[in-house]
């Protein structure tokens, strides 16, 4: 089988590039402009090219076809219009990654499936992936495109430590806080519900849809099934980090204010996505996809992912003293309010 994959040097498409080529033994081809190759496997094969240059990757292309084409850099509509003209004659399935921000915010249920209606008026990111999202489909129901669609949330590997409040340079500087002892922001009160996958178990997900006709023409929403609150998350990093977690609670609204200045989007990342509780019904994947299940649990994830930033500080250890600076002055305004009152 012959896979081609538009990026896949992230977060989430390395894990999936690696799961096929080794253990699952497909001919993997990767699209892009070659910045990160070095991430996959060396099995991997290479069409060095700016997707955005339509005429060049065509003629790059003209001789291939594939039996599946991974989009994951897909953020409007023109981008998969791109794709639809490239690909419309030269794959037995396209995957679109969407997102499962789209959903609709504020959330009408706290428990999402598939079939939860789609809007989200905070974020622009969002409503590009319904977008997206309602092209392909009309394509499919037209023309007989043979999309899948799939929303991940919130999906990390050994690179990064997921947060609900961070900076420009990732989450290294809320990392540093927590050792150095001082307070950390969390979005609320740190009760709200959250799932964070492992890129691993995604991968396992994701590839059981790759070539699987029951797959085409539909949607799927791939997380773990492992629910914490924002604050068990936080306290399952500092356990990890051997330290006591300070959680200082600040409402979303407020941070959305507080970052617009120094262009932090928490109107998009906290209203928009993270604020809200959320608990994946992921049954419909799993009717279709039966290997998928929780197999990295959060504890075991954030100790395997400090073991590696600790290991790689050039790579993962990029200090934010601007984003430190705005953590004591959001905790310093508040206290300051409080004595106020």
């Amino acid at each position: 089988m012959r896979a081609l994959f538009i990026g896949g040097t992230g977060t989430i498409s390395t894990a999936v590039v690696k799961r096929l080529v080794d253990e699952l033994g497909w001919e993997v081809w990767l699209l892009n402009r070659g910045g990160r190759n070095s991430a996959v496997p060396e099995e991997a094969r290479h069409i060095t090219a700016d997707i955005n240059d339509e005429a060049l990757v065509a003629e790059k292309i003209k001789e291939f076809s594939f039996d599946v084409v991974c989009e994951f850099i897909g953020f409007r509509v023109e981008d998969v219009k791109r794709d639809y003209r490239l690909f419309k004659d030269k794959t037995r399935q396209y995957i679109y990654i969407s997102s499962a921000s789209a959903y609709h915010k504020p959330a009408p249920d706290y428990i999402v499936n598939e079939g939860t209606t789609l809007a989200n008026p905070y974020w622009q990111y969002s409503r590009d992936k319904i977008a997206c999202e309602e092209f392909l489909m009309e394509m499919y129901r037209t023309e007989g495109f043979p999309v899948t669609v799939v929303r991940p949330s919130h999906t990390y590997d050994e690179r990064k430590i997921p947060l609900g409040v961070h900076g420009k340079n990732g989450s290294w500087q809320v990392v540093k806080r927590m050792m150095e002892g001082k307070p950390v922001i969390i979005q609320g009160d740190g009760t709200s519900l959250w799932t964070l996958t492992s890129s691993r178990d995604f991968a396992v997900g994701y590839t059981g849809l790759m070539g699987n006709r029951r797959a085409v023409g539909e949607a799927f929403q791939i997380t773990g099934d492992e629910t914490l609150t924002w604050n068990q998350i936080y306290e399952t990093i500092a356990a990890a980090l051997g330290v006591e977690p300070k959680a200082y609670h600040v409402a979303s609204e407020f941070l959305a204010e507080a970052g617009k200045k120094y262009g932090y989007d928490f109107t998009g990342g906290l209203l928009g996505d993270k604020s809200s509780s959320v608990v994946f019904d992921n049954s419909k994947l799993k009717r279709v996809v039966p290997d998928m299940r929780t197999g990295v649990r959060f504890d075991q994830g954030v100790r395997a992912a400090l073991d590696y930033i600790f290991a790689h500080p050039e790579e993962c250890q990029k200090e934010d003293p601007e984003f430190d600076a705005w953590c004591d002055r959001v905790i310093e305004a508040l206290e300051t309010a409080k004595k106020a009152v």
